[in-house]
């Protein structure tokens, strides 16, 4: 699983490229894959309003709009500089969107380039350990 961990964490930097961020200039490149497999993309869009789109809810609505609802893990990376992948969680209205589609042992993984394998890895339940649910 370590080499797929790192081509998603690949793919999440290129993702940045894609961004749409021209107010705080922070791209952001998510993968998210599916427990079948599949694998969904998102890169972090702003605008003029209120609220921007983060990579991780492009990614998961691209997802779930295509009928998909059994979720394994994410890769998200960040920079102030396109494709230029540093560690980066989602945020904290990203890490409430996505509880509510995930079990607690979901995995976020990002990258950190001073542990050997080259990355991170978290639960679900150590990012969001008191979350809102109905």
């Amino acid at each position: 699983m370590m080499d797929d961990v790192k081509q998603d964490l690949e793919l999440a930097q290129k993702m940045q490229s894609y961004s749409y961020e021209p107010y705080s200039d922070f791209y952001v490149g998510a993968v998210l894959t599916t427990k079948s497999g599949k694998k969904y993309t998102g890169c972090n869009i702003a605008n003029h309003g209120i609220q921007a789109i983060c990579a991780e809810r492009v990614a998961f609505v691209k997802a779930l709009s295509e009928g998909e609802r059994e979720f394994e893990r994410i890769a998200v990376v960040g920079s102030n500089v396109r494709g230029q992948g540093e560690a980066c969680l989602p945020c904290g209205y990203c890490r409430q969107f996505m509880s509510e589609f995930v079990e607690a042992n979901f995995k976020v993984f990002t990258v950190d380039h001073q542990e050997e394998k080259g990355y991170q890895e978290y639960k679900m339940d150590e990012l969001l350990p008191f979350g809102f649910e109905l």
